[in-house]
Parts: structure tokens; C-alpha cells; sequence
């Protein structure tokens, strides 16, 4: 049965059996959504724990106007995860969800209302609010948006996607014919895969949506509350998430440019990010190897500015691929 739905909750994950029942609880507490046609759906991403079993459990406790499914998606990486849920998907909206993101009891709600009042929206997101396990460390805003939390207000307004200041992923919503007309079926970045932990896929995915003439909107009526374990402001990670955010910079920034522009953003982005390196090491100088937000930030600048590089060894590697599986 094909028939058309309101909105899709999607929710990909991995090895998540013991995450996956808190968000399910929350989207059980769900209020005005009684007129709302919705469905939950599951991509397991190679789990390897007991997330199937959570979905049985689950699946016989929803209601009439609301059904909970799961999908295996065996291509590891959350970009296939989400395209996964989006050809899945029944909803005229799809909303994602993580693993980890609690929403409040009138999140669906506010995000059919917004995707509803606001036709020329292609992608909308709101609030999301950190729930630590620890205390993050000192000066922690600076960075608080790499590890998926913004808290911008309560006036709505328009992303600007030419400068790459998008949301992530988690508590996005877009619409599902936009997203199948703009979004390549391929995306260059599948995720943080690998020992580099390369991000950009949900920054890729929004820039095409904006190529394509659709707004990008906050809406801060929309609550999300993201759990962030201790491990996540441990050095080793904080460095390697800020190199992944870093290296996927120039790459993300030539989707919406014009040829011409191409050598003018790849100075930029080397000059620009070089000049932001030295005035950290001045200005820090003192306590640059104590202070872990200084340290991420010095990283991802760092990142960034190599990043043409790495995006000619990606291409290089690629065109090799390419002749071998020719031979």
C-alpha cells in the first residue's frame, strides 16, 4: 500500500539498541498529531547489537494514523542510511532524526505547521539543545555547532548557504520531492567513515537543495535535545572530528560556485585559513596545547586549508579506481 503520508520520521542507526528505545519513547509522546498521517522508519546500518529486536518491541504500540517500520541499508555510511529512508519514505515531509536526538512532544507537530506555512522552504531545522553526560569544556559555544547543537533564538530566519552556515542533519526536515529533484543519488561524502572521519554529507545535500532555488530555514518552535557522551570531549576525538569537518571545506564550497570562481575560492580558502592559523598561534600562544577549544579550532583551520589538497587525492584515487576496473 502506496498511500501518500504527512510527514516521514527517519531515523538511522547503528548499533543502536540501546539509544534507539528513548528516541522511540519520545515520538510515542507525540501531542496534536491526532489529524497528522505519520510514519516512523528505521534504517539499521549494518547493526551488529539487537536494534532489529527493539523494533518489534515497538512496532505494536502505535496507533491507527502512525506505523513504525525498519529497513536494512548494507551500504555502511549514514548518507546511504538517509537516501535509504528518503526512497522509503511516504511522507510529502521527511524529517531525520539520530540515534540520539530526543525531541520535545510537539516536534512533529511543529514541523508539519512550518513545512505547511512556509511553501518556498525546500529544508527547515530548529533548536538543538546539548544533554551532556559531563560538563563540555570552557568556551564550548565556539564549537558547539560542529557537534550538532544551535541555539539561535527565537526569530526564524533564512540559513545562508553561500557561506556553508547550514544545520546538520539530525532534526532536519525536508520535503521528499524536493529532496528526489535536487539531491544526487551519489553524494561525494558518505559519512564519517574511516580513520579521517570526513563529514560534509549533510552540508552537501542542503547546498544542492539550495542550488536548485529552495530556502533553508530555522524555525525555533522545533526542539531537539542531543545526548553527547563524556568520550566526545576527549582530546582524540574533539581533534579528528574537527580535521573531518575541515577537510571536506573546499570541496563543499565549489558545488554552487561557477568555473571561473573555482581558483579564486581555492585561494581563499588556503590564504584565508592560513591567516586564521597565525593569529591563533599569536594570540594563544601561551596556552595553545591546554586549551582544547583553541586546539579544535587551530585543527579544523589547518583541515580546511589542505583541503583542495586532499579533494585532488580523492579525485586522483578515483580516476585510478576507475582505469583498474576498466582492465
Amino acid at each position: 500500500m502506496n498511500t501518500k503520508l504527512d510527514i516521514s520520521i527517519v531515523i538511522p542507526t547503528y548499533n543502536g539498541a540501546e539509544r534507539l528505545p528513548i528516541v522511540l519513547e519520545c515520538l510515542l509522546k507525540q501531542t496534536g498529531v491526532e489529524t497528522i498521517n505519520w510514519e516512523i522508519i528505521v534504517i539499521d546500518n549494518n547493526s551488529f547489537d539487537s536494534t532489529a529486536e527493539v523494533f518489534i518491541d515497538y512496532q505494536k504500540l502505535y496507533g491507527k494514523n502512525c506505523c513504525l517500520k525498519y529497513f536494512l541499508e548494507t551500504q555502511q555510511g549514514i548518507a546511504f542510511a538517509r537516501a535509504r529512508g528518503v526512497s522509503e519514505a511516504r511522507g510529502e515531509f521527511i524529517a531525520f532524526l539520530d540515534d540520539d536526538n530526543l525531541p520535545e512532544p510537539d516536534w512533529v507537530l511543529q514541523s508539519y505547521q512550518f513545512g505547511q506555512e512556509h511553501p518556498q522552504a525546500g529544508a527547515w531545522s530548529g533548536q538543538i539543545h546539548g544533554k551532556f553526560e559531563v560538563n563540555p569544556p570552557k568556551n564550548f559555544a565556539r564549537i558547539q555547532s560542529f557537534l550538532a547543537v544551535r541555539e539561535d533564538g527565537q526569530e526564524a530566519y533564512i540559513f545562508d548557504a553561500d557561506n556553508l552556515r547550514l544545520p546538520p542533519g539530525a532534526g532536519l526536515v525536508v520535503r521528499k520531492q524536493v529532496w528526489l529533484e535536487s539531491v544526487p543519488q551519489k553524494l561525494i561524502f558518505q559519512g564519517r567513515l574511516g580513520k579521517l572521519m570526513v563529514s560534509g554529507d549533510d552540508t552537501e545535500a542542503l547546498l544542492y537543495i539550495h542550488k536548485a532555488g529552495w530556502q533553508i530555514w530555522y524555525n525555533p518552535a522545533m526542539h531537539v535535545y542531543h545526548q553527547i557522551p563524556h568520550w566526545r570531549f576527549e582530546k582524540d576525538y574533539l581533534l579528528k572530528l574537527a580535521r573531518g569537518c575541515g577537510l571536506c571545506i573546499f570541496q563543499l564550497r565549489l558545488i554552487n560556485a561557477k568555473y571561473w570562481q573555482k581558483p579564486i575560492i581555492l585561494c581563499r580558502t588556503f590564504i584565508g585559513n592560513l591567516r586564521r592559523i597565525l593569529y591563533h598561534l599569536i594570540k594563544y600562544k601561551g596556552n595553545l596545547e591546554s586549551d582544547l577549544i583553541v586546539l579544535f579550532e587551530v585543527e579544523f583551520y589547518w583541515a580546511s586549508m589542505i583541503s583542495p589538497f586532499h579533494a585532488l587525492r580523492c579525485y586522483l584515487s578515483n580516476k585510478f579506481a576507475e582505469g583498474v576496473n576498466k582492465l
